[in-house]
């Protein structure tokens, strides 16, 4: 456009008011085209999300699918350190058991073991639900698989197990009972702190990491160990059976490799969960019956310590003022 016809449009009456128009329908048009791909974003991440939550309120429903009304082997986890609040818990372990046992499709379970062991009493727990769902479903086999390690209450557990198999390089045993803790005393001696600590009882500071240990007191918690002992050796033997090569070390708390562990009988040979499930049990198919904590538990949790800590915060604060 020339120079005059420039003119000519400046000059023509009302251009300023349409320019303007122009520009605030071009702005319009922008704001809504954004709008647009806005809600179409936000409606993909939603449904994303809502499948997400799905999965994760109803973990089973993804397994129950899967499997079609088929012949499965069911798998259950012991992973992880064995204690109360953690993922490898008698509740959760249990629970999950006897969820593989209910399904009728269930032709077998194998015990997906890699654990360094835990608490004696989550592990006989478990230990005697796997002895009661033999002595009920005779003809249910339950096998236990290992990987890298089956220790401790983690093999007191697999000892009730049909069979045990393992690589040859799975570490497992240890046969024993640990107590451990920290003595401060001759830190304190030093570095010229007093300890002051007043007890009803005689025995209540026993362990007292502060305090130098007594005698009858170390004697009377190695008996309590001795007795844990034992009960983990009876329960192998109960498992076991003649499958054990009694040596002098087998129940001291040595760990073995599974090559040597099929020569002294507390494993039974080398497999793994394909083996298994195929040959063994029969059913190919393989079905995750693990409890899997659910969403809103978790949020629940977070929630329920992130509000403990705030109001501990709070109560520290309010004792200070």
């Amino acid at each position: 456009m020339d120079n005059q016809n420039k003119a000519e449009v400046i000059n023509a009456p009302g251009w300023e008011r349409e320019v303007i128009e122009k520009l605030a329908m071009a702005a319009v048009i922008e704001q809504t085209r954004a709008r647009r791909w806005g809600i179409f974003f936000k409606s993909l991440i939603f449904v994303y999300l809502f499948a997400v939550f799905g999965v994760a309120m109803y973990p089973k429903l993804s397994h129950e699918l899967g499997v079609d009304g088929k012949d499965h082997t069911a798998v259950v986890d012991v992973v992880g350190m064995i204690a109360e609040g953690k993922d490898a818990n008698a509740d959760s372990i249990i629970e999950s058991l006897r969820n593989a046992v209910k399904d009728t499709h269930t032709k077998g379970i194998i015990l997906n073991a890699n654990s360094p062991g835990g608490s004696p009493v989550q592990s006989s727990y478990v230990y005697e639900e796997i002895r009661k769902i033999k002595k009920e479903h005779p003809k249910l086999p339950i096998y236990a698989v290992v990987s890298d390690i089956c220790a401790s209450g983690c093999y007191f557990i697999v000892s009730a197990t049909d069979k045990i198999f393992v690589n040859p390089s799975s570490l497992v045993g240890s046969i024993g009972v640990l107590m451990d803790g920290f003595g401060f005393v001759d830190v304190m001696q030093k570095l010229g702190v007093e300890r002051r600590l007043f007890t009803a009882g005689a025995h209540k500071a026993m362990l007292d990491p502060f305090s130098p240990p007594k005698e009858d007191e170390t004697r009377y918690i190695q008996g309590l160990l001795n007795q844990v002992h034992q009960q983990f050796i009876g329960a192998v033997k109960a498992g076991r059976g003649d499958r054990l090569k009694e040596t002098p070390e087998l129940f001291s708390g040595l760990v073995w490799t599974g090559e040597e562990g099929v020569k002294l009988g507390i494993v039974d040979g080398v497999g793994n969960q394909d083996t298994v499930a195929k040959e063994l049990i029969g059913a190919e198919t393989r079905v995750d019956f693990s409890r899997q904590e659910q969403l809103l538990d978790k949020i629940a949790g977070k929630l329920g310590a992130s509000f403990g800590h705030v109001l501990g915060s709070l109560m520290q604060g309010a004792s200070l003022r």
